[in-house]
C-alpha cells in the first residue's frame, strides 16, 4: 500500500512541484495551504510523512511541528521542514518543536527523494 505525504506550502506552484514529484514516486498525497489548515488532515487519516514549509499566514511550519507532536496518534510521523534560512539557530528552533529534517530550499529532488524514502520505510 502506498504511503501517504501531506504537503504543507502556502505557495500553490510549490505545493503542486512536490506533488507532482511524489505522486509520480508512488506515493499518496494530501495538501495544506498553511498548518491550520493542514491539522484538519489528522482526523485518523494515514499520515506517514509530512513536508512542510517554514513561513506561512494563519500557522507556520514550527508551530504545525508542535501541533503534530502534541497528537497521540501523529505525535511520531516524520516532519521535513523546507526552508531557506541555514542559520543554526533556525535549526535549533527546528529541532526543539520536534523537526525531524530541515531541508534547504531550493532542494535537490534526488536527494528529497532519497530522504522521504528513509523516512517512511
Amino acid at each position: 500500500m502506498a504511503k501517504t505525504i501531506l504537503i504543507v506550502d502556502d505557495f500553490e506552484s510549490s505545493r503542486n512541484i512536490l506533488e507532482k514529484t511524489l505522486a509520480n514516486a508512488g506515493y499518496n498525497i494530501l495538501k495544506g495551504e498553511d498548518g491550520k489548515e493542514a491539522l484538519k488532515r489528522f482526523d485518523g487519516s494515514a499520515i506517514d510523512l509530512v513536508i512542510t514549509d517554514l513561513n506561512m499566514p494563519n500557522m507556520d511550519g514550527l508551530t504545525l511541528t508542535k501541533s503534530i507532536r502534541e497528537i497521540r496518534n501523529y505525535q511520531y510521523v516524520p516532519v521535513i521542514l523546507l526552508t531557506t534560512s541555514t542559520k543554526s539557530d533556525q535549526q535549533e528552533l527546528a529541532k526543539s518543536a520536534g523537526v525531524t529534517m530541515c531541508m534547504a530550499k531550493p532542494y535537490n529532488v534526488e536527494t528529497l527523494l532519497m530522504t522521504v524514502k528513509k523516512m517512511i520505510r
